[in-house]
């Protein structure tokens, strides 16, 4: 499957969503990587043109900055290249176990490595929600909520298309 077919099945399919559980572990990584990239190059593209404020907040760091002069820009993008990659998977495990506990609540036969896979593809919407309200200053403290319940939906949703579970 490609990756723009379940970029499109991921923003309406629940059910698809649901049977992607089956797919290989690494179609889901690179796909979750391809989402890593684009959020690391629109965070370095606003970091290059000045959005982040980080080196203004102290004298010593903005001497630092002037001291190593270019290397300062690889470093800032592996730098976040590591944080996103971190922030995703943390964030894909946490929904991951909610999502297990969904499934027990909806009497849903699940294993925690299904339900990863499932809220890995399905923080696609939860992803361009946070890119979109990230622009917006007054959504910046309500984005997590929002995405986080958005992720929750869209869990929730293709649990619902697992196998019930037999009594």
């Amino acid at each position: 499957m490609k990756f723009h077919q379940l970029f499109l099945a991921a923003l309406k399919e629940p059910k698809k969503l649901a049977a992607f559980r089956l797919l290989p572990i690494g179609k889901v990584i690179q796909y979750v990587f391809l989402f890593i990239g684009i959020y690391t190059v629109i965070s370095f593209t606003r970091f290059i043109f000045g959005d982040a404020s980080l080196f203004e907040a102290s004298p010593e760091l903005m001497e630092y900055s002037r001291t190593i002069g270019w290397l300062l820009y690889p470093i800032a993008f592996v730098l976040q290249f590591v944080i996103t990659t971190f922030y995703i998977f943390v964030r894909i495990s946490l929904f991951g176990l909610a999502g297990l506990l969904i499934a027990m609540l909806m009497q849903r036969k699940a294993e925690y490595r299904h339900i990863w896979r499932t809220a890995a593809i399905s923080v696609t919407v939860p992803l361009l929600v946070t890119l979109v309200l990230d622009s917006f200053p007054a959504w910046q403290l309500n984005e997590l909520y929002l995405a986080s319940i958005v992720h929750l939906l869209y869990i929730a949703l293709a649990v619902k298309y697992y196998p019930k579970v037999r009594k």
